[in-house]
């Protein structure tokens, strides 16, 4: 190809053609996406907004039956899968303690039956809400429940707080507990010696009672049952 002759004699005239055949033919052709050439020849970035992760679905209670069984807390909280770390030893030395006791004194009156965590207490089958409390009590009137899992609300529930649950939060745990039908929540705190005792009724918190180390605890699922944490829990324990 045989260029015209100002090329040789105006180099100005020869650079100027060479960048404004650049930029507009050539360039184009070689940037990503998010570039562009201006008018005045200097590339440009547009923005391009990063595509939006859409989240994951909700996992069914059919999903959360068939995952792997593992001994460490986990939960399905309306589609969403929670999963803690395991108990501490001073935890579980609470949560037995309670057990043993209140195994005593239910098996002895033939009352129904106990179960330690972790054990899957299925409050809401369709919106795929499974909790595991501490302990439970299932009296025998509601013993039909219990199948391979608990299918439905226990007579009682034991949470032991470190201050917390060991998953999810405290009020909303009542809240499910209540809404879904259970009688009675035993909240004990390891760290102040105490159980709070908490009684449903028409699906809401109907009263709600501390009991300090000494006092023997009382209770309208086991009227008969009047522990205390001290007698229950030993101080060389925790």
């Amino acid at each position: 190809m045989t260029l015209p002759a100002r090329f040789y004699t105006d180099p100005d005239h020869f650079r100027t053609e060479i960048e404004h055949f650049f930029f507009s033919a050539i360039r184009p052709c070689i940037l990503p996406p998010t570039m562009a050439s201006s008018s005045s020849g200097r590339a440009e970035r547009r923005h391009v907004r990063n595509p939006v992760m859409s989240p994951a679905p909700p996992m069914t209670l059919d999903e959360y039956l068939r995952t792997p069984e593992t001994v460490l807390p986990q939960e399905l909280v309306y589609g969403v899968l929670r999963v803690a770390d395991a108990p501490t030893p001073r935890h579980q030395t609470v949560a037995a303690d309670f057990y043993v006791a209140l195994r005593a004194h239910v098996r002895a009156r033939r009352l129904g039956r106990l179960w330690l965590a972790p054990v899957d207490v299925i409050l809401d089958p369709p919106g795929a809400l499974v909790v595991q409390p501490d302990l439970i009590f299932v009296s025998n009137a509601r013993l039909r429940l219990v199948t391979d899992r608990v299918w439905g609300p226990p007579d009682l529930v034991l949470e032991v707080l470190s201050p917390n649950p060991r998953v999810g939060k405290l009020d909303e745990r009542l809240g499910w507990f209540a809404q879904y039908g259970a009688r009675e929540c035993w909240l004990v705190r390891q760290r102040e010696r105490e159980v709070e005792v908490v009684s449903f009724a028409q699906g809401r918190i109907e009263r709600r009672v501390t009991f300090a180390a000494q006092a023997p605890l009382q209770s309208d699922v086991l009227p008969d049952f009047a522990e205390s944490f001290d007698s229950i829990v030993e101080d060389s324990e925790i």
